[in-house]
């Protein structure tokens, strides 16, 4: 057993990550979590990394800003990514898992760790000195909440957060809904590319979108268990929301028909309402953009107005929930540290990332300076120009009066030195430099695992 020990709190994407690469690295942890004794409001196991919104993890293309996150995590040896790797199912451009699946190989894979101890336990504070990553989440327990918030010695800020309906294929009506993916989009306006019928495709006409959007703006919203100044982060909005915005926001939005040819027409449906698969044998789907905070009633009701899902079996409705992180650039270092207190160390999405690479990827860097801590070796701050070191850099070095969640994006990193006005060359040249970067930060700091377990 290793002499050097340090201990986890949390094991979502950041907490199973960081125990990971820890151990790793020689260091025996002590993982705890809480859910097995101690339930939260979303989550429906207690499986570690546990998905309870999207089963979709981003681009999985280096011409995507996520894509290229993910890359760099494999060449730490994630856990995570290489889970996401094995249970991925279709989803064109994107690295979509099946959840269950992804979520009991992380567990499985962790727990077996031969330096890693698992506690199915609350942790209340952090008081003690000991080494400690706090990964604890956007649904920190309400006394750990507490304590962080005291020891800050400022109010926390927090923003709400939705989360998708799953539906059943079978309950689907499959002589209105039509298999495709995007065709085009690559070559007109360089957005992700969907893979060939990935995604099934519920059409409207112009009638049936009104009525849609008639009942989504006049839906009865859920009581929320928190009144406080409601901030939704931008990129993840209820669809109820976008539809108050306008009559026509959603359709340039997750409605978007743009690219997808009906078979039955020959020509793009007026909008759309995408399913994407949510399990490896593609039985059940979600509701790509559909995050919402109607009360069920009403989502049964008006989601069932979707052509195609008039018999629509959902086996999980949208919740919306609190989700609370940290006023980073106050209380952290780039490499993850807390100011003043060099063994504590913070990760995940607590911290002001969003998104489950980015949480996983700060688990990582967090793991990985904890480790060389307790090595003698300085904790890492990762070049600008790759995307883990920009993402870690912004987390503690934005505007503290502004600061916002933030997910991977190209605008992190610094540009290069030829400007490039194509714009999918010149990703595909930061993404090469940002690799290129990294692999030599790497070498030049010792930092890959000399026998890491697979």
């Amino acid at each position: 057993m290793s002499e050097l020990r340090a201990r986890v709190i949390g094991a979502g994407l950041a907490g199973s990550e960081a125990a990971w690469q820890l151990a790793n690295r020689g260091v025996a942890v002590d993982l705890y979590e809480m859910r097995g004794v101690k339930p939260t409001a979303v989550h429906h196991t207690a499986d570690f990394a546990e998905l309870v919104c999207s089963n979709s993890l981003g681009s999985n293309h280096l011409t995507g800003a996520s894509g290229l996150l993910k890359e760099e995590m494999r060449r730490l040896g994630s856990v995570v990514i290489a889970a996401a790797d094995g249970h991925a199912v279709p989803a064109g451009g994107a690295l979509a898992v099946d959840r269950e699946g992804f979520a009991r190989a992380i567990t499985e894979r962790v727990s077996a760790h031969p330096l890693i101890t698992v506690h199915r336990a609350e942790v209340l504070d952090l008081a003690s000195d000991e080494p400690t990553i706090v990964a604890t989440g956007p649904l920190t327990s309400e006394a750990m909440s507490q304590y962080l918030q005291g020891m800050a010695g400022r109010e926390y800020l927090f923003f709400f957060d939705a989360a998708a309906p799953i539906l059943t294929l079978e309950s689907l009506d499959l002589t209105k809904v039509f298999r495709a993916g995007r065709k085009g989009l690559a070559r007109k306006h360089e957005a992700k590319v969907e893979g060939e019928g990935d995604y099934l495709n519920c059409p409207f006409t112009k009638e049936e979108y009104v009525a849609f959007w008639e009942a989504l703006t006049t839906g009865e919203n859920a009581t929320l268990h928190h009144k406080e100044d409601q901030v939704f982060f931008e990129s993840c909005l209820p669809i109820e929301v976008i539809a108050r915005r306008g009559i026509d926001t959603m359709r340039y939005g997750p409605m978007k028909p743009v690219g997808l040819d009906d078979p039955r027409t020959g020509r793009w449906p007026y909008a759309v309402v995408q399913l994407r698969q949510d399990n490896a044998v593609a039985t059940l789907y979600n509701m790509v953009g559909f995050q919402t905070q109607l009360k069920w009633g009403d989502q049964t009701r008006i989601f069932r107005m979707i052509p195609g899902m008039e018999q629509a079996e959902f086996v999980r409705l949208g919740v919306m929930h609190r989700n609370t992180y940290l006023n980073s650039p106050h209380l952290l270092h780039p490499t993850l540290q807390w100011k003043g207190r060099p063994r504590l160390f913070a990760a995940g999405q607590m911290i002001g990332v969003e998104g489950y690479s980015d949480s996983a990827a700060m688990g990582a860097l967090a793991g990985l300076n904890l480790a060389r801590l307790l090595h003698g070796q300085d904790p890492l701050e990762f070049p600008r120009d790759t995307m883990l070191g920009a993402l870690s850099h912004y987390i503690a070095e934005a505007s503290e009066k502004h600061f916002q969640p933030m997910n991977a994006n190209w605008g992190l990193l610094p540009p290069l030195e030829q400007e490039n006005r194509d714009k999918k060359a010149r990703r595909e040249q930061m993404a090469a430099r940002a690799l290129a970067s990294f692999d030599r930060f790497l070498e030049s700091t010792s930092s890959k695992v000399a026998n890491p377990i697979s």
